[in-house]
């Protein structure tokens, strides 16, 4: 039994027809067995993830209709990742998952990787936690600084729900990356990993801390991330001109940023960022409050993902 959680406004409010006219016709003409649920707001797919592992005991087969957003909310509702085979039919703005691991875009092909040519195969997952003991797993990466602080903007943006109705949302994130950083403040930050000296990163703009190459819809800011390998691949931006980052952003499209000086790249299973003030925090572009310290860390292998 598969149970399918489908986020129906994802692919800018295309969710729901996706659904609807290519996914369900095919699950009920092969008479694949199948529960689907819609999340109608904000945590509803974290609330039903949670249900769905708390009444079974064998593997749950759980597939994802709906963004990397939407994998990111199924995490936080999951009380034991390693009971669950997860599938995705990317519909997200981003797509970043998908991008990593190959997954097809096209929702009847990523369906039909799922049900007939994919495997479930072992993928790690990461955490973060906060210094109130919160914690929030993620599956593609999560950052302090910037790049936080432009998903929490473009979650609230009017302009991206009207620009995504237009197919261009892409813009929104532009716009809104440029007007952070010309708004940037001086903000001093420290890397901790384990068994090693503290990293200061002088005028810090963010640090990333990758499982898989891409985030933010295909910047590969962690060129050689491998989502096996039980470590974080981080992407640290310090004591760089506005203008010079400006340069070096496009770069990252093609793994091309740690060339300049001042984008310094990490690595460790754990570690531990301080900053001076306290910054926005991502996890998978999901936005929900700001940290001065956070604790991040990679538990190999935690989950199964048909790929």
């Amino acid at each position: 039994m598969y149970h399918i959680i489908i986020n129906p406004v994802s692919r800018s409010g295309k969710g729901l027809q996706i659904w609807k006219n290519q996914v369900e016709p095919i699950l009920q003409r092969k008479k694949v067995p199948y529960r689907h649920y819609f999340s109608e707001c904000a945590g509803d797919t974290t609330c039903i993830a949670g249900k769905l592992s708390s009444q079974t005991t064998d593997v749950l087969s759980l597939i994802i209709l709906g963004g990397d957003g939407t994998v990111n909310e199924a995490l936080q509702g999951l009380d034991d990742t390693s009971r669950v085979v997860l599938g995705y039919i990317p519909t997200g703005s981003s797509n970043d998952l998908a991008r990593d691991l190959k997954i097809p875009t096209n929702p009847s092909e990523a369906l039909d990787l799922i049900l007939h040519s994919g495997n479930p195969l072992p993928m790690d997952l990461g955490t973060v936690l906060y210094t109130d003991g919160e914690r929030r797993r993620f599956a593609v990466s999560c950052g302090i600084g910037f790049d936080a602080a432009v998903c929490e903007e473009a979650l609230h943006s009017g302009l991206k729900r009207v620009m995504n109705r237009l197919g261009l949302g892409k813009l929104t994130y532009l716009g809104i990356a440029l007007r952070q950083l010309l708004a940037a403040r001086a903000i001093s930050g420290k890397l901790t990993m384990e068994d090693s000296a503290p990293i200061d990163i002088g005028n810090m703009l963010f640090t990333a801390c990758m499982l898989h190459k891409y985030e933010g819809g295909g910047f590969m800011f962690a060129p050689d991330a491998d989502a096996n390998d039980g470590l974080l691949n981080m992407c640290a931006v310090g004591d760089l001109s506005k203008l010079l980052i400006l340069f070096a952003l496009p770069t990252a499209f093609k793994g091309k940023h740690f060339r300049f000086r001042g984008v310094s790249p990490y690595c460790a299973d754990s570690l531990t960022i301080e900053t001076s003030q306290p910054l926005w925090v991502h996890t998978d572009g999901e936005v929900t409050r700001k940290s001065n310290r956070i604790h991040v860390t990679c538990e190999k292998d935690a989950i199964r993902m048909i790929r």
